[in-house]
């Protein structure tokens, strides 16, 4: 089995995240290169290459630009999402919600009232730091 195949989850979820990426096997190394739209999601690529491969470091290489930095990202609110969940598991701090919910005034109005289907714009990862 090759590192293509080895790394297929990894290429899945690049295009579920939208990310356009061309991988090939060279020396050794699955090479993957291409765009991402938003920095969360080139992290999320990353965040399953170190969470389900153990040697990615020898194994592979990842050359992706982000094409829109105006914010880390985007999210679409599901069935039980809250703002504290979204600060806790993209941020890894609850108590940043009310950053998330600044920046997404424009579309809601109360930080306990999120409609699922709704699109909120991520903050900065540096805000974890701020």
């Amino acid at each position: 089995m090759g590192l293509q195949d080895s790394y297929k989850d990894v290429l899945d979820v690049a295009k579920t995240v939208g990310a356009q990426v061309e991988s090939r096997e060279e020396n050794g190394k699955l090479i993957i290169k291409g765009k991402a739209n938003y920095a969360f999601d080139r992290d999320r690529i990353w965040d399953q290459i170190k969470a389900k491969h153990s040697n990615w470091q020898s194994e592979v290489m990842v050359m992706l630009d982000v094409t829109n930095n105006e914010h880390y990202g985007v999210y679409t609110v599901k069935s039980g999402d809250t703002l504290s969940k979204l600060a806790k598991d993209i941020y890894g701090d609850m108590k940043l919600y009310p950053k998330i919910f600044e920046l997404n005034k424009d579309q809601l109005k109360n930080p306990d009232t999120i409609k699922v289907g709704q699109v909120l714009k991520l903050p900065p990862k540096s805000i974890a730091n701020a």
